[in-house]
């Protein structure tokens, strides 16, 4: 038996739950990180802990891979993808656009999803055929857009920061290119493609559960997402999504040093 939309919202409420009456409370921040700043709160913890109770006591024989907690039955047929908060640090900023991102594998592919942002009330969800928007003004189905060339879409990346070396060289000539650029939306970035706001999304070093639920939504959308080498992007690495065929080859010519 496969989830259906009831049971990731239930997934949803029971985090919103965990990090909701946390947010903007000052709440107590531990680093990951030695030597940097990683940063994780009790929420990440307390959500991950609430979703994984659920999918265990409905699903028992399916896997879960999660951020805060350790993984279970990852060569399973069906494999849950969590991030309890994707974009902490715009978490204990107050900014409010991080998620809770829930992912859904069959053999290996990312085929369900939701991101969850609670303070402002959406949600956006895959359900294996096509992609919704849920909030304040109502819900519909989501389709990415075509802006016709990378000189006339708008890109996203959490922060030019995350680069380094090569990586930072390819991303800035993506960048020079458009016709505008932001930074630090995290998985929020990811859903205004798939609703068609934005056009592109290009980041590095990402783990599976940064991406795990965002695939169905933007394939689902109409979108493209893959690594930078043009691979199926369930294992995380270097990430690009786009609203159009044509914007994604001409970002990767200049991913691929072309």
């Amino acid at each position: 038996m496969l989830p259906d939309r009831v049971f990731f919202d239930a997934l949803a409420d029971a985090a919103k739950g965990e990090t909701l009456p946390r947010f903007r409370t000052g709440i107590s921040v531990v680093n990951k990180l030695a030597g940097g700043f990683d940063p994780v709160t009790e929420g990440d913890r307390a959500a991950e802990t609430a979703i994984r109770a659920l999918i265990e006591e409905r699903f028992p024989e399916h896997g879960i891979l999660g951020e805060e907690h350790e993984s279970i039955g990852l060569d399973r047929e069906h494999v849950w993808v969590i991030d309890p908060i994707d974009g902490t640090r715009a978490f204990i900023s107050g900014l409010p656009v991080w998620g809770t991102l829930i992912g859904f594998r069959s053999a290996g592919l990312a085929t369900m999803g939701m991101m969850d942002q609670p303070f402002i009330g959406e949600r956006y969800f895959a359900d294996g055929n096509r992609s919704w928007y849920s909030g304040p003004d109502g819900e519909r189905q989501i389709s990415v857009r075509d802006c016709g060339s990378l000189s006339d879409a708008i890109l996203f990346t959490t922060s030019p920061h995350i680069f380094q070396g090569d990586d930072l060289k390819r991303y800035r000539a993506v960048e020079e290119k458009v016709r505008l650029f932001r930074y630090g939306c995290d998985c929020y970035a990811y859903v205004l493609l798939a609703a068609g706001h934005v056009d592109l999304v290009v980041e590095n070093s990402l783990q599976p559960y940064d991406v795990g639920a965002l695939i169905p939504i933007i394939e689902q959308a109409g979108g493209i997402i893959t690594t930078w080498d043009g691979g199926r992007p369930e294992n995380g690495g270097n990430i690009i999504a786009a609203g159009s065929k044509a914007v994604y080859e001409q970002a990767m010519a200049l991913l691929a040093g072309r």
